[in-house]
């Protein structure tokens, strides 16, 4: 079963400096865009039909991104995304951008909390939605993100 979800998308102009380097700010809009078609394609809901549905979601509390190696533009990256943690409030999603060769240009850890939106307060999941972040739940070895980041420089190395 795949629980590491992928897409390919083309670094554009418009998003690179004068020098033709990917905006540090872009790497979150690319692999945020695709961490929502990654839940839509595999989770089976979008975010604002989840919100509406239940009245919750899932608010950012904390971002983590290291930038490994530069992206230019015009070139094609993968962008994964898996989930790596979860409790009944808060899970960790980890988003990779890689090149053809698999070399990693950025890892972002993205820590959300679940929010109901009427009351504006943090609360537990449903079982229901824990049982499916749960159901792609992918262990790693590193459990901290600085040891992650020194894990993804060995690799580049080695390629």
């Amino acid at each position: 079963m795949v629980k590491e979800f992928s897409s390919t998308v083309k670094i554009r102009v418009a998003d690179c400096d004068p020098i033709g380097h990917l905006n540090n700010v872009k790497y979150l809009e690319y692999m945020l865009n695709a961490r929502e078609d990654h839940v839509e394609q595999n989770y089976g809901f979008t975010y604002e039909q989840y919100t509406r549905e239940t009245g919750c979601t899932w608010v950012t509390i904390q971002n983590e991104i290291a930038y490994l190696k530069e992206v230019r533009y015009n070139s094609s990256v993968e962008i994964t995304s898996k989930t790596i943690f979860v409790d009944d409030l808060t899970a960790v999603v980890e988003l990779l951008m890689k090149d053809e060769n698999g070399q990693v240009h950025a890892v972002f850890w993205l820590t959300v909390i679940y929010f109901n939106m009427k009351t504006r307060r943090a609360e537990k999941m449903p079982q229901e939605t824990l049982d499916k972040f749960n159901h792609f739940l992918v262990e790693i070895d590193q459990k901290a993100f600085k040891d992650r980041v020194t894990f993804f420089r060995q690799q580049n190395k080695k390629q």
